[in-house]
């Protein structure tokens, strides 16, 4: 029986969430487009894991300061394109989340992302070719912190909001 996972997400503050999603709307396939830009952290964590999920992502965002990122560029999807994330902090919370639910994550979040904000999706690989270099000398490397984790439930193409925990430790130094 399928179930509705549930997806963690690292979010974006306004200016780059509006940026990135004017993007997505101009490149992503209009049929295709429903969702916001947004950054993926685990793509399916199974329902049974809520209670338990909250309590952890409630955790880290208590304890850590606002991760810093990175636009590092552009990134190839081989039938897509995204906007190149970096963010050593961000892969430190995620991976501390990975290993509390060691064992009950898929093959695909078992392993640790290349974080991206995915523009363009499900084009031919000659399009989005096209497209990175159309955008790469626009998408100059500058720096911002995400300001909170999401949680969304699945519901067919469309994703449904089930939490935000805004990041509210102190900064080192």
């Amino acid at each position: 029986m399928p179930f509705e996972p549930f997806i963690v997400t690292a979010e974006l503050p306004p200016e780059v969430l509006a940026w990135a999603d004017d993007l997505r709307r101009t490149h992503y396939p209009p049929e295709r487009n429903h969702l916001a830009a947004h950054v993926t952290l685990f793509h399916a964590l199974a329902p049974s894991l809520l209670d338990e999920l909250w309590r952890v992502l409630a955790r880290q965002a208590a304890e850590r300061a606002a991760p810093t990122v990175r636009i590092t560029g552009l990134m190839s999807l081989g039938r897509g394109t995204a906007i190149a994330l970096e963010s050593p902090q961000m892969l430190a919370i995620r991976a501390e989340i990975a290993e509390r639910f060691h064992g009950a994550l898929t093959a695909q979040d078992a392993h640790p992302p290349r974080l991206h904000i995915t523009i363009q999706n499900k084009v031919t690989p000659a399009a989005a070719r096209d497209l990175q270099q159309e955008l790469a000398p626009q998408i100059a490397p500058r720096s911002f912190a995400f300001p909170a984790l999401g949680l969304h439930l699945y519901c067919g193409p469309h994703w449904e909001a089930a939490g935000r925990w805004p990041f509210r430790g102190k900064q080192d130094g």
